[in-house]
């Protein structure tokens, strides 16, 4: 007899009736080209089939890409509605203007500059219109123009905890008119995550260590767990042979902690790896690299740059180890279940594998200075055996916790017992 199932009093999935879910967001997330957009639409899609689903959000600024989204919601079966948004730039005079205009508003800047008129009218013109059982903002910022809406059951989905990512920018910056603003914008995420996710019905973490965060810290009650996954079938083995010599960094090349990470690879990690096996290469495959990595890459020995490749797999196949130097970040790292899922060796920071159920030295090796990253680069590429042992153990706990097809079930439960 199952007793789980004596224990929980609820109907099995399959005896609820389908729900009609609006996700908020930044953009429709396709092509599955970042962390978040690789998670938002494998949740997406699997619960398509099973609830009426409307994505509501701005205009992927790329035109091209836009139409894509567009045509595969389309082919889901999910509704869009789409509103325009002229995406600021994030360089030149203007855009200091707006930072320094920021320090007026309540809002830190990048939940200010999201919050369209635009936005918030066709959310309420969509509630006024249409029965929606539940709302849900697929990113923190957008609570805010959420907070339009006169009521509703909502939920958030929190991929980071956004304030520590400030908190941890202020304690990396060193320039101090950098640090100064930094700290500002951190502590307005403070507050606004704080009421944000207290005005919730849910908020949903990416990792327990998340969840309990927001519990301790932030005062939130209401507060359950979807991980970060990954597509066990897509992400498989191959039986090709390994460059005993290639390290890879995979991840977007336009977010911040990436850039960071990637800095300290160019600056220490590269030159105290290379100085003990010359034949080293590091290899960065991601998408949106701004020039002046481009420039510092071209002229670089041992270092290629691949830029916004349209498959990450024959890198993750290839090489001998991924390397992982995040110094800021949040959430949790879902390159390292890919690279796991795919038998590839792993070398992080505890901040590259927070959020994660993997351990040190069972499923991959993690080490915080840079002569101990390197030292542990150096270990994987001289004595790859034990390195693909540990690999195979994190592929093992990939297939038991992190395959999207039971994150989507949990999901779906929580979406069921939010709206009901």
């Amino acid at each position: 007899m199952n007793t789980a199932t004596l224990a929980d009093p609820r109907p099995p999935l399959s005896a609820r009736r389908p729900l009609h879910v609006v996700i908020v967001d930044e953009e429709l997330p396709y092509p599955p080209t970042s962390g978040k957009r690789i998670r938002t639409l494998n949740l997406t899609r699997r619960l398509a089939d099973r609830h009426r689903l409307t994505y509501l959000c701005h205009r992927n600024a790329d035109p091209r890409e836009a139409e894509e989204a567009r045509t595969h919601f389309a082919e889901l079966g999910i509704e869009t509605v789409v509103v325009e948004r002229v995406v600021p730039p994030k360089s030149g005079p203007r855009f200091y203007a707006r930072l320094a205009a920021n320090l007026l508003s309540r809002l830190p800047y990048s939940v200010a500059s999201h919050n369209s008129r635009a936005l918030r009218r066709a959310i309420r013109t969509y509630a006024a219109s249409h029965h929606v059982d539940l709302w849900h903002c697929e990113w923190t910022p957008y609570a805010e123009p959420l907070r339009c809406l006169p009521g509703g059951r909502r939920l958030v989905m929190a991929h980071n905890v956004e304030s520590l990512i400030w908190q941890r920018y202020f304690e990396n910056e060193t320039q101090p008119l950098k640090r100064w603003y930094i700290r500002r914008q951190w502590r307005k995420f403070r507050r606004f995550e704080t009421r944000a996710l207290r005005e919730a019905d849910l908020t949903i973490a990416v990792s327990p260590e998340d969840a309990s965060l927001f519990r301790r810290d932030f005062g939130v009650e209401t507060v359950d767990v979807v991980d970060n996954g990954v597509d066990t079938e897509y992400f498989r083995p191959s039986p090709g042979p390994r460059d005993p010599d290639r390290i890879l960094f995979l991840g977007s090349l336009d977010w911040r902690p990436n850039l960071d990470a990637v800095n300290q690879l160019l600056e220490h990690l590269h030159p105290a790896v290379r100085r003990d096996r010359p034949s080293a290469t590091f290899c960065i495959v991601g998408r949106n690299p701004p020039p002046a990595l481009r420039r510092r890459t071209e002229s670089l020995p041992g270092v290629e740059l691949h830029a916004d490749v349209g498959d990450v797999r024959p890198f993750l196949a290839g090489s001998a180890v991924m390397v992982v130097p995040l110094r800021i970040g949040g959430g949790s790292r879902l390159k390292i279940l890919e690279a796991l899922a795919t038998g590839l060796p792993v070398v992080s920071t505890r901040v590259g594998a927070e959020g994660l159920a993997l351990e040190d030295g069972r499923h991959l090796t993690v080490r915080e200075t840079v002569p101990e990253l390197a030292g542990a680069l150096l270990e994987c590429l001289g004595h790859p055996a034990p390195a693909l042992a540990r690999a195979e153990e994190g592929r093992r706990r990939v297939l038991e916790r992190y395959d999207w097809d039971i994150l989507a079930d949990r999901l779906e439960r929580i979406w069921l017992d939010c709206a009901h």
